[in-house]
């Protein structure tokens, strides 16, 4: 089930938030301590034909109550005799609420910083306070957070037993929730309305990650990171999967400790993970072997698992390749030419390599000269000092770190390096245009966009993963979404 949490300020507005979550929802979260005034219960649970969860939380627990202890209880107290169908008692208040009518009492225990420790004692004292439902709430900031909280909602209990994962990978764990038989997870409406910081939505848990369709058969391809590719992955990666009725659904991560990872992996039998470009996650550790690339210059978008281990991957300069190929109807374009590569991380380096390799005639720059001239040792290209690119005339110039910003400040990218006919491979906000796409516009820059680049890459990535071709209308109907 999904629980829709909603947090209504207003006693007027009230109904209409519930009636939306309804339509929504299997379980319906009233939370109280969002009110400016007190609310009639009774009227709002006669509203909606779901069952009800009635909460009112303090700051410690991650609510917003700013009155008394005392009104608190009261409050509660009252919201029991309206009937809801379950209500929400941290455990240090459970024993003053006695049991009433047909009520279930979910007693709850938060941690808001990190793990609870002695989960299982926790469990147990929940238990004794008369729990029908316990819920168990901490900060999942990645993967290893992650692990005790599934594996105290999925061991066996007298009592059900609810998780909530607060923080960046609390929609890993909800996803991981379903399939290993968690009663409920929770979800927002919408952005706005989260009860908890980076709650996912409705939405996010249905339309870009398939919630519904992850049973306890489904196996998980690993995303690594957060953010615009992650979530565009993941519906086009999904939809594909269900196209070709595969039950494989993709799984967002942050691994934590590296030591750790393959035996969790092993553990969800994740055999393929696909990894966001500006994720600097240190992953070439992790990995038995890699390609020449990857391995040179430590760029990685790719891991498999082979019978030999976990092999890294790099498909983003091969996608940049074949989408400049489309635009510029060049099969060689990269091998042609001059080409300045500003940046100086992996993937600056990886760039730098690739093109070099092409035949290009490649230098590397960037505001750091230190840093620039270790990258261009390593991609194994020329060296170029920060305060004399603007005098190079290259014909393709590649934005490869994220920090890099347009401007004529110190450590800025002039836009004056960008002139009529040259061509801009702009990755600084790969998957997305950035602030440097209106300033190539205006100066006459032939740009290769990142969205082409895009398709490109899960094209490739997913022929890798599954040895599949990826149809472009999968690819447009997930991202019209």
């Amino acid at each position: 089930m999904i629980c829709i949490s909603v947090t209504p300020t207003s006693r007027t507005l009230a109904p209409a938030d519930l009636l939306n979550a309804s339509r929504h929802g299997d379980l319906i979260e009233l939370c109280l301590d969002h009110f400016l005034k007190e609310p009639d219960v009774a009227d709002l649970i006669r509203m909606v034909d779901k069952p009800v969860l009635v909460s009112c939380r303090r700051p410690i627990d991650g609510g917003h109550w700013t009155g008394s202890e005392d009104q608190r209880l009261h409050l509660l107290r009252q919201a029991i005799v309206a009937g809801p169908e379950y209500i929400e008692l941290d455990l240090e208040i459970a024993d003053q609420i006695p049991r009433f009518g047909a009520t279930r009492r979910v007693i709850s225990c938060t941690s808001l910083n990190r793990p609870l420790e002695h989960v299982a004692a926790a469990i147990d004292r929940c238990i004794r306070s008369q729990a029908d439902v316990v819920k168990v709430t901490w900060r999942t900031d990645d993967l290893d957070a992650i692990w005790p909280l599934l594996a105290a909602v999925t061991q066996p209990h007298p009592v059900p037993v609810v998780g909530l994962g607060l923080g960046t990978c609390g929609i890993t764990f909800s996803l991981m929730g379903r399939k290993y038989g968690c009663p409920w997870v929770y979800a927002a409406l919408e952005r706005g309305m989260e009860p908890c910081a980076s709650q996912p939505t409705v939405w996010q848990l249905r339309e870009h990650y398939r919630w519904h369709e992850i049973t306890p058969r489904t196996r998980f391809l690993g995303i690594i990171g957060f953010g615009a590719s992650e979530n565009a992955t993941a519906r086009v990666f999904n939809a594909a999967f269900e196209r070709m009725q595969k039950d494989v659904r993709c799984l967002p991560l942050l691994p934590g400790d590296l030591s750790r990872l393959p035996a969790m992996l092993a553990g969800m039998k994740i055999n393929g993970l696909v990894v966001d470009s500006g994720c600097d996650s240190n992953l070439g550790r992790f990995a038995e072997s890699a390609s020449e690339l990857s391995s040179t210059t430590g760029h990685i978008d790719l891991l498999m698992q082979r019978s030999s281990g976990w092999k890294a991957e790099t498909t983003l300069l091969e996608a940049v390749d074949l989408a400049g190929r489309t635009m510029l109807a060049s099969e060689k374009w990269t091998g042609r030419g001059s080409v300045l590569v500003c940046g100086h991380g992996p993937l600056a380096r990886a760039a730098a390599r690739y093109f070099s390799a092409t035949g290009a005639a490649v230098s590397l720059g960037a505001p750091s000269d230190n840093a620039a001239s270790g990258a261009a040792r390593v991609a194994g290209v020329r060296f170029t000092p920060w305060n004399a690119v603007y005098g190079l005339h290259p014909d393709t110039v590649i934005l490869a770190d994220r920090d890099l910003k347009p401007g004529s400040a110190r450590g800025e990218v002039n836009p004056m390096i960008l002139r009529e006919r040259l061509t801009l491979v702009d990755l600084t906000a790969y998957p997305l245009p950035s602030e440097f796409a209106p300033e190539a516009t205006a100066r006459g820059a032939r740009i290769i966009e990142p969205s082409t680049i895009f398709r490109a890459q899960l094209k490739l990535q997913f022929g890798m993963l599954a040895g599949r071709k990826l149809s472009d209308d999968v690819i447009d109907s997930a991202m019209s979404h």
